[in-house]
């Protein structure tokens, strides 16, 4: 039965509304909620354990799904040399306005 709520609710929900929705669960269940709610969703343990974390932390709903700063980087902050050496390739064919964003 917890096995069918979760495949028909999960795929709804982004992965921190995941985490609290199983942490919830599991604390409904008590003791062994942890293994039996990964087990019924398919999920490792200590995804339950840390939305079991996050709920009895008291902190305030983030309004988002990952902190600030989370994801991945812009390459051109990863490599700055990038943004020249690709513009030293389409420098040669640049007609127009030089000044124009487009090239």
């Amino acid at each position: 039965m917890l096995a069918a709520k979760f495949e028909t609710i999960l795929p709804h929900l982004d992965e921190r509304q995941r985490r609290l929705l199983l942490g919830a669960e599991a604390r409904s269940v008590g003791h062994g909620g942890i293994r039996l709610v990964a087990q019924a969703a398919g999920v490792r343990e200590a995804t339950v354990s840390l939305g079991v974390r996050e709920l009895e932390s008291g902190a305030p709903p983030l309004g988002r799904t990952r902190r600030p700063g989370g994801g991945r980087k812009r390459v051109v902050d990863l490599d700055p040399g990038l943004r020249d050496a690709l513009l030293a390739l389409v420098e040669p064919d640049v007609r127009g306005d030089p000044v124009s964003p487009l090239r």
